[in-house]
């Protein structure tokens, strides 16, 4: 650089030398002189500030790659990045016990895997949502796992289907026709009644007040999903919903947390309910409570979370309920579960408690409160995790990790002041769960008190 300024500096000395000495010869006066002198001291201005540009550019093209590369490599124990292949690798997680051991592309098909699938409710054609919500997993967990997918539904899967989600997935596919049995509507339900609900509902606005498939798709998630025999091998389970996106790296295996940690039901959107379509949900949990005292164990499970109504900090709850339930629920469209614990023998008690009230169906009782309050109430608060380092979005609400480190980290793609972020919003439960729950830990921490 030195070199080009010195070189720019002779060129412009020796064009104003040649222009004077010429004047000099035609005997031109010293106004003349001085308009080359100002020339000269002009080209002189030009060339240095041209230079200088020049050279800021430089700098700074050397500062940003100095920048790009000490962030490159800050996180390579994280994101388990190899800069010499510029291939990905295994991510490693720096909140779990980990031996630093790395393993190539070739390593990770022999990698022993839980015994999960990924599982998906999907008709024909919701296939583009499909396909978009398994590129968002495969990209940012299931390509370094190869776990399975699993698609339901209550008709045949058509061959554009099959085609299309089976090129997409890095593990194997499977496609389960749903019985009728399991999905339409039992025959204790009166039709007549029903129809007459319908309409009263739609009338007052309640989401999806008047449709009967939503009314089917709830019932078969809250009791009938974990029947199916294409689960029949799996212990556990993760919902995927089409049309969903996971904002960052997974920096762990969520499946094999649950199992080192005996984790039976994971989360990451806690929210209200809207109390329109579930009336006398409640009515019907506590008539099961005084029913099977035995199957429900205050001293350890999370009645408080589903129950308080309290204050956190300086706010009241938005949702005002007319019962006990305060209507705090996990999001069910993400979740990930023991299929144990659904197959047990309290959970199927306590489904087919429910159903007999009708009100899947005269109400519009969604799976979510059911999962929720099953949970809550026939597990321990320690069997609950919160996955609060995975981003995700279901429209119209997200969560996104809050910490700059971790969103560098994972590569997340999202923005935690955004108004979809649900997380700390006046409608969120989460906060609830952190004063009546299961509290708010880092996964560090919760590792090092299980042991593993």
């Amino acid at each position: 650089m030195s070199k080009l300024i010195s070189r720019n500096y002779m060129l412009i000395e020796c064009e104003v030398s040649s222009l004077l000495t010429k004047n000099m010869k035609k005997g031109v006066t010293v106004a003349g002189i001085i308009s080359c002198a100002a020339i000269f001291v002009y080209l002189l201005f030009i060339a240095h500030a041209v230079i200088s540009t020049s050279l800021v550019h430089r700098i700074n093209e050397r500062r940003y790659f100095n920048k790009s590369f000490e962030v490159l490599h800050k996180f390579d124990r994280e994101r388990g990045f190899d800069l010499s292949r510029r291939l990905p690798k295994l991510s490693t997680n720096s909140y779990l016990e980990n031996d630093g051991k790395e393993l190539s592309r070739g390593d990770l098909d022999q990698n022993k895997r839980e015994n999960a699938t990924l599982l998906m409710l999907v008709r024909n054609w919701e296939l583009e949502g499909a396909l978009k919500s398994m590129r968002s997993l495969e990209d940012r967990f299931n390509r370094n796992y190869n776990y399975d997918w699993t698609f339901l539904n209550d008709v045949p899967f058509d061959d554009a289907f099959i085609e299309a989600t089976s090129a997409m997935a890095s593990g194997n596919t499977y496609y389960g026709l749903i019985p009728s049995s399991d999905w339409d509507k039992p025959s204790f339900i009166d039709e007549e009644e029903l129809e007459s609900n319908l309409q009263l509902m739609q009338e007052k606005g309640v989401i999806y007040g008047g449709s009967k498939s939503y009314r089917n798709m709830c019932r078969f998630n809250s009791g009938f999903f974990f029947r199916q025999t294409l689960l029949d091998k799996y212990q556990y389970y993760f919902r995927v919903e089409p049309e969903v996106e996971y904002y960052c790296d997974f920096p762990y295996d969520p499946f094999e947390v649950m199992r080192k940690q005996r984790k039976k039901y994971g989360f990451v959107i806690s929210m209200y309910e809207y109390e329109d379509t579930i009336p006398t949900l409640w009515d019907a949990v506590e008539e099961f409570m005084a029913d099977q005292p035995e199957m429900v164990d205050f001293d350890t499970n999370s009645y408080d979370f589903i129950t308080d109504d309290s204050m956190i900090g300086l706010e009241m709850p938005i949702i005002q309920s007319n019962s006990n339930y305060n209507l705090c629920h996990f999001w069910s469209n993400f979740e990930i579960g023991d299929l144990s614990f659904f197959r047990s023998e309290k959970y199927l008690k306590f489904f087919e408690h429910l159903d007999k009230k009708k009100g899947f169906y005269l109400e519009r009782w969604g799976d979510a409160p059911v999962h929720s309050i099953a949970v809550a109430l026939l597990l321990r608060q320690d069997e609950i995790i919160h996955f609060d380092e995975l981003g995700y979005y279901h429209i119209p609400f997200g969560t996104c990790p809050s910490a700059h480190n971790i969103r560098l980290q994972q590569r997340c793609i999202c923005d935690p002041n955004a108004e979809s972020n649900i997380d700390v919003k006046a409608h969120s439960c989460l906060a609830r769960w952190w004063k009546s729950g299961g509290g708010k830990y880092f996964m560090k921490h919760k590792s090092s008190s299980t042991g593993t």
